[in-house]
């Protein structure tokens, strides 16, 4: 079924659809490019966000239309909301009680997306660089707070996985009066201090989980080294025509962050080698799946503005880059080279194609000292809103102690720790982690 529905020029729903248990709305919202009073013009740029609605069928469509709104923050930088055809996981347990709004965060999916060609739309590096300060986590909260306004909500409930999480915390310090309660899953942003903090720590995690990895698998301990041997000997291309490079090949890694997705990177390692007439090569069904893993093509931003999400008052300066000299483990000569996690580094802007065009974006963004802060620790410290967070002791990406560190310094807020669950914990029992968390902030429910 599907209702196209127009509504005025700020706010349009433009179309209505019911599937298996599932009840839709396509939610398209015209917001200021930049949320500030200080703005002096009669017509100030404006963008799309969009957000999708979900309900259940299991309450009637008007029963549903008087649900409270619960607002999901997607991680990244640079990711969509979720599209599912069914309700499972979190979104079933939290579609009890909710509508859900899944937000396309500006710049991401059908909210006014950045790619490259559409950044050249606003002119040279330096007004592109200009242009991507007004998609940090302070603007999608300022967006969040637009929305729930022209939705007419009261208060609502947040929850932020990942980076999402990092946007909720922004949400507790600036606009809290727009919360009921917030819940956080892998999310716990550290409050202060350089980005190289955090990438020292997250080294280390990601070293250890190798170290893990290899002891359940300990053949892909010589076929990782092997891999790249290989690829420092032997040109092997991926289909879209870009060399695979033994440190593009190390960003495999990005399993490791999983639950059950750890395992799978077992099963790609096996399918890496293949004999051919002029001898041993990596295999295409190999390359396309690492093809699939080190290209930013689908969310440049992820890259772009990765750094930028730790920056408050200085340059980040390519943090992630300089701090791996302390970890010479993780270079691809290393005897026995490790694989790596999330950080960005400056060559992805030369070896991946989508990013090279936005070179000396990235390098002036990355040089850039006004960042604004992200969080305001004496409103954090006398927070009133109920939040609880899921912290994964062995997440390789948000770092367990730096996360306690901010959960110490949140008011009220209700940190629980885990070792059952990494990263994506949300994808692995979604259901059981958002029903424990959402206990936690409604006791008496």
């Amino acid at each position: 079924m599907a209702e196209h529905v127009t509504s005025g020029d700020v706010h349009s729903i433009r179309a209505r659809h019911e599937f298996r248990g599932v009840r839709t709305a396509e939610h398209y919202f015209t917001v200021p490019l930049v949320h500030a009073p200080e703005v002096d013009s009669d017509t100030p740029e404006t963008i799309t966000v969009f957000a999708r609605e979900y309900s259940s069928t299991e309450h009637t469509a008007e029963e549903a239309g008087r649900l409270p709104w619960l607002l999901f923050l997607q991680g990244g930088p640079g990711g969509r909301g979720n599209r599912v055809t069914s309700l499972s996981g979190w979104m079933k347990a939290a579609a009890k009680d909710f509508r859900i709004l899944m937000l396309d965060q500006r710049g991401t999916g059908l909210s006014t997306p950045i790619e490259r060609q559409s950044l050249e739309l606003q002119g040279d590096a330096n007004a592109q660089a200009d242009y991507l300060t007004h998609f940090r986590a302070d603007s999608i909260v300022a967006d969040a707070e637009f929305i729930r306004g022209v939705l007419d909500s009261g208060p609502w409930t947040v929850l932020g996985q990942s980076f999402g999480g990092f946007c909720a915390l922004t949400y507790l310090s600036f606009a809290p009066e727009g919360l009921r309660e917030v819940l956080i899953t892998g999310g716990l942003a550290p409050l202060e201090g350089s980005a190289e903090r955090v990438y020292r720590a997250t080294f280390r995690r990601v070293a250890a989980r190798n170290a893990e990895y290899f002891s359940w698998y300990p053949e892909d301990r010589e076929l990782v080294t092997r891999i790249a041997r290989h690829l420092e000997k032997h040109a092997e291309f991926l289909a879209s025509g870009e060399r695979l490079t033994p440190e593009r090949f190390q960003m495999v890694g990005s399993f490791l962050g999983g639950n059950t997705r750890v395992d799978s990177l077992h099963y790609l390692l096996e399918d890496a080698f293949i004999d051919t007439p002029s001898g041993e090569r990596l295999s295409e069904a190999f390359l396309e799946q690492v093809r699939a893993l080190v290209s930013r093509a689908a969310n440049p931003l992820y890259a772009v503005l990765h750094e930028s999400i730790y920056g408050q008052g200085e340059a980040t300066n390519w943090a992630a880059w300089r701090v791996l000299e302390e970890y010479p483990e993780f270079k691809p000569g290393a005897e026995e080279p490790l694989l790596t996690g999330e950080m960005v580094y400056p060559w992805y802007f030369e070896q991946d194609p989508s990013l090279a065009p936005l070179r000396e974006v990235a390098e002036l963004l990355a040089a850039r000292k006004d960042w604004k802060p992200l969080y305001d620790t004496e409103r954090l410290a006398a927070n009133t809103i109920p939040v609880a967070a899921a912290v994964y002791k062995d997440d390789i990406y948000v770092d367990h102690d730096l996360s306690l560190e901010t959960a110490a310094a949140v008011r009220g807020l209700q940190p629980w720790v885990t070792s059952d669950f990494h990263h994506d914990g949300i994808g692995e029992d979604g259901e059981g982690i958002f029903g424990r968390l959402f206990a936690m902030v409604r006791p008496a429910r």
